[in-house]
């Protein structure tokens, strides 16, 4: 009578549970397309994959700040270009007020009036809860306007911070989206140039209105000189968002290259696992009877 090898039964065993996790793991990547599951499927390849996922986290931060960047320079331009529309105005009325009767010069002084107010309104212009001109010191109104006992507004002062935040748009650059300190002192000049623009006209004075002229066309440079100034920095975050976005297509194609798993040849492996499993089995299948068979005997 001869007893079962079961030294031999357990080999047959491990090779079938082998095949069997083979076989699990390779249906995973046929559901999955991804060959990298643990670390311990290549832990190369996964450290690989750690630096790239690192990298692309990073961009993906810098995406945001760029977006967000972006948003505030348009906000800012959109402002400005309201100055730019008073100051164009203004222009006209500096122009009209040279030979004005009193009757003409109390009402464009009315005009330029709203006028004043609205330049104040838009340069305290919030963006999510922040004044676009306050610098870093945005939580309080930038421009401050002081009024005579009627109300009218008589001088504004800028209280705002004399730069901007940055942000981080790529590994070795920074942006302020905001303007300077010197361009927001300038939207200051601006709107008491249209205190004095008004003051003139309702003293109906043509000597005076002329004596404003300069001071509204300087103000005018002045305001097409930062909507240029906005529009280039638009121009630079749109150029890096092109570039931000390249990266990281780069990236997610290197990520895949190291984690994508080769269909084809994981049905191959596949067809190839399930194949020796069976033979396997049976082979097991008939020893073992064999065996048992021998010690029926």
């Amino acid at each position: 009578m001869r007893v079962p090898n079961n030294s031999f039964s357990g080999t047959v065993v491990t090779q079938l549970q082998k095949l069997s996790v083979k076989q699990l793991k390779l249906r995973d990547q046929v559901a999955t397309g991804q060959r990298i599951a643990n670390p311990s499927d290549d832990p190369a390849a996964f450290t690989r994959v750690l630096q790239l996922q690192g990298e692309k986290q990073q961009i993906q931060q810098f995406a945001k700040n760029n977006n967000r960047a972006h948003d505030i320079s348009q906000s800012s331009f959109s402002a400005i270009e309201q100055f730019k529309n008073l100051s164009d105005r203004a222009g006209e009325l500096a122009v009209l007020g040279s030979g004005v009767t009193i009757t003409q010069g109390w009402a464009y002084a009315a005009e330029v009036e709203q006028m004043i107010e609205q330049a104040v309104q838009f340069g305290n212009t919030r963006y999510s809860g922040e004044h676009l001109f306050g610098g870093t010191k945005s939580d309080v109104p930038p421009f401050t306007a002081t009024r005579d006992v009627a109300g009218k507004i008589t001088s504004v002062t800028y209280t705002g911070a004399a730069a901007g935040a940055e942000f981080r748009i790529s590994e070795g650059a920074n942006v302020s989206p905001f303007t300077s300190g010197p361009e927001n002192q300038k939207l200051t000049d601006f709107m008491n140039n249209l205190v004095s623009l008004r003051d003139a006209l309702q003293g109906s004075s043509a000597s005076a209105v002329q004596a404003v002229r300069p001071s509204l066309e300087t103000s005018e440079n002045d305001l097409l000189f930062t909507l240029s100034s906005i529009g280039a920095k638009q121009s630079r975050l749109e150029a890096n968002a092109a570039q931000t976005e390249a990266r990281f297509a780069e990236l997610d194609k290197l990520t895949g290259a190291e984690t994508d798993a080769d269909l084809s040849q994981v049905v191959v492996k596949l067809t190839q696992a399930q194949t020796a499993y069976q033979a396997a089995l049976q082979s097991g299948s008939q020893i073992l009877n064999l065996s048992l068979l021998d010690y029926v005997r």
